[in-house]
């Protein structure tokens, strides 16, 4: 098999900072990609990143704010990447947000806000980038998902909601876009840990989480950074409109007993 190489290709990864962001970022840049670093208020750590990435991996890096669920602030960063870039061939829409909240008490407003992150994002963001791919011939637009697209869970009725729009959302997409030859893909992560949330892991208790999960161990970023890589590479050009979801087998566990005797070792 052909060896993954993104080189001189250019890629746009929203909510890229940190997290599986920043390792998708790192993962591109392993592969010869360009890539150009949307950042929502932390400046200093896209910079960080920024200036690892160069060093690391010797390919062009750049950054660039913006509140993606804001139509003229996403117009701005497509400029900016214009400018810094002059084409994008990858989007890898990753920026997302999150509250537990019950839905008797939640506001009206962080509703909008995590439907506007979640799924208006992508759409502003999407519509940018295939404006400027079908101008170049084409591209790859990779939406960042969760198994939550799918797995209702308490306390993110609107976090589920946005996501099950974001997994129509890219079908859609990839049925308007593909005589662009525009391919999309829907990624969608279950439990990764990550240092945001591996105080919170520990806190529950690490082993419970992995009881869930039928191969054992939580998720790493680099299992989400690696899907993205192939995804957007050309190894991967005949998958398009597909949902891929990276779990360790978690959804298709519903049934978690086994009714069968153990049978004892001898």
């Amino acid at each position: 098999m052909k060896e993954i190489n993104l080189k001189g290709k250019k890629v746009l990864v929203t909510g890229g900072s940190m997290g599986i962001g920043a390792e998708i970022c790192k993962q591109l840049a392993s592969s010869g990609a360009d890539v150009f670093i949307n950042y929502y208020k932390n400046k200093e750590k896209a910079e960080i990143l920024a200036n690892e990435i160069r060093e690391t991996y010797g390919v062009n890096v750049s950054c660039g704010g913006a509140d993606v669920s804001n139509g003229v602030e996403v117009k701005k960063l497509f400029q900016k990447m214009d400018m810094a870039m002059g084409s994008i061939d990858v989007l890898v829409n990753n920026a997302g947000c999150e509250t537990v909240e019950h839905v008797l008490d939640m506001e009206e407003s962080e509703w909008d806000r995590v439907l506007s992150v979640n799924l208006k994002g992508p759409f502003l963001c999407s519509q940018q980038a295939a404006r400027r791919m079908e101008n170049n011939g084409g591209g790859v637009i990779i939406n960042i998902s969760s198994i939550h697209d799918t797995v209702p869970r308490k306390g993110l009725i609107h976090y589920c909601s946005a996501k099950a729009g974001l997994k129509m959302f890219s079908k859609c997409l990839s049925l308007e876009l593909a005589d662009k030859g525009i391919r999309v893909v829907s990624v969608a992560p279950g439990a990764i840990e990550t240092n945001m949330n591996r105080e919170e892991i520990k806190k529950f208790g690490k082993d419970k989480f992995e009881q869930w999960i039928p191969q054992g161990r939580l998720g790493e970023v680099s299992d989400v950074a690696n899907t993205v890589v192939f995804m957007a590479s050309d190894l991967a050009n005949y998958i398009n409109g597909a949902d891929i979801y990276i779990d360790g087998a978690y959804m298709n566990h519903t049934i978690q007993y086994d009714p069968r005797p153990k049978k004892e070792n001898k």
